[in-house]
């Protein structure tokens, strides 16, 4: 299965495929070694938690998405 969702979680991005926890980075190149690992679903979803991102280790709200989206550039 492939990375279908995300959740930020402590200042990282926590990546699921269904029900399964397949990685956990705090970096954009940590992220995309899970993404290219497992690969990326045609639909990926994300937790509240990726819109409240300071409510988990963040910086700023936009800052998980901004980190997914570096990470996807790396792949």
């Amino acid at each position: 299965m492939m990375i279908d969702f995300i959740d930020a979680h402590n200042g990282g991005i926590k990546m699921f495929a269904g029900v399964n926890l397949k990685g956990w980075a705090k970096t954009a190149t940590g992220i995309a070694y899970t993404l290219k690992t497992c690969g990326v679903a045609d639909a990926v979803y994300g937790s509240g938690s990726m819109d409240f991102a300071a409510d988990y280790g963040f910086e700023t709200n936009d800052g998980a998405m901004l980190l997914y989206k570096k990470a996807l550039e790396l792949i």
